[in-house]
């Protein structure tokens, strides 16, 4: 199958598989687990933080870093779109009782600062404190400007307030800016990196920070069920991921420009493409009949009102060719 959903549904590949089987494991709750130490060394040297820590999730690793910068009653400014916000299921208040204060990005994916400074809740009983500044990086594909999270980290640091990055797919942004993990999450307290999206990890994302920092973190990561053992062999997909899979998140950004041009052509309305990500406007009257007709044609997409098409390490170019073609028909036909 072609499958344009998202870039989670990536596989891991025969290298990684090897590199699982063969890793070296131990009891991660003791902290002598010695695959898991060395991803977390290298993913803090990465990003130029003391420490990291593994993670199953990253609903999970951001869900712990909420709670560990917010106590009950506070409060984190966060987008209105944002997946800490929106995409999953209101963790941190439910189990945190942190308020989240969604506000609108702007075009580019940033939280403009003037409109931040409006919603920071004065220092009085009947609000909740303002603990945190939540980013994204990369926002719906967008990359987050260098210029911009350093005018953000300032800030923060003059309004007493924490930032934190949702970076899921910072390494894209990376990529894009042509510029070392170090260069972004240095204008960041924490951030999150996502393994299993484009770097093609079958799971696992690491939460980096202060040593501080992410000693608090492990007893919430084991209060929120993800204490982990034996975890070495996830951990050794990590690890290739970060050796082999960040440079050639390249080719999914190539490709995700190839095809917007390709659709262009033929008549589809490609409204923007971003980093590994397109999205485009599909006629009333074929969302319902686009997705069926591609799945009998094996290729997956979620075709809607705005349709987003993901491209990653298993969608290659003869793949997106097949997809023109195959869409040509479609249109041919409707």
């Amino acid at each position: 199958m072609i499958d344009l959903r998202s870039d989670t549904v990536t596989r891991p590949s025969q290298a990684m598989l090897a590199a699982m089987m063969t890793a070296e494991t131990g009891d991660d709750v003791y902290g002598d687990d010695p695959t898991v130490n060395l991803l977390e060394a290298e993913a803090a040297a990465l990003s130029g933080k003391e420490a990291a820590l593994f993670l199953p999730t990253g609903t999970q690793a951001n869900l712990v870093a909420l709670l560990c910068h917010c106590q009950r009653g506070e409060e984190y400014i966060v987008g209105q779109l944002a997946h800490n916000y929106k995409y999953e299921a209101g963790g941190a208040a439910v189990l945190g009782s942190i308020q989240p204060q969604p506000i609108l990005a702007a075009g580019d994916g940033t939280l403009p600062l003037d409109v931040v400074a409006q919603f920071i809740k004065p220092d009085d009983l009947h609000f909740a404190i303002t603990r945190l500044l939540s980013l994204e990086n990369t926002h719906n594909g967008k990359v987050l400007p260098l210029s911009y999270l350093q005018q953000a980290w300032e800030f923060t640091r003059q309004r007493g307030l924490a930032l934190h990055i949702d970076g899921a797919r910072i390494f894209n942004a990376a990529v894009a800016l042509n510029v070392p993990l170090e260069e972004i999450s240095r204008y960041c307290d924490t951030l999150t990196i996502c393994l299993s999206k484009g770097l093609g990890a079958p799971v696992g994302s690491l939460l980096c920070g202060s040593a501080e920092f992410i000693q608090r973190a492990r007893r919430w990561r084991k209060m929120t069920g993800g204490g982990l053992r034996q975890a070495g062999i996830l951990a050794a997909a990590g690890r290739y991921a970060l050796q082999n899979n960040v440079e050639r998140l390249r080719e999914d950004h190539d490709n995700a420009a190839w095809l917007a041009g390709a659709l262009r052509e033929i008549g589809v309305d490609v409204t923007r493409h971003d980093t590994n990500m397109l999205f485009l406007r599909l006629p009333e009257d074929q969302i319902a009949a686009l997705g069926p007709w591609m799945r009998e044609r094996g290729i997956l997409l979620s075709p809607g009102a705005v349709t987003r098409l993901v491209t990653h390490l298993d969608v290659n170019r003869d793949a997106l060719q097949t997809l023109v073609k195959a869409w040509q028909a479609f249109l041919a036909q409707h």
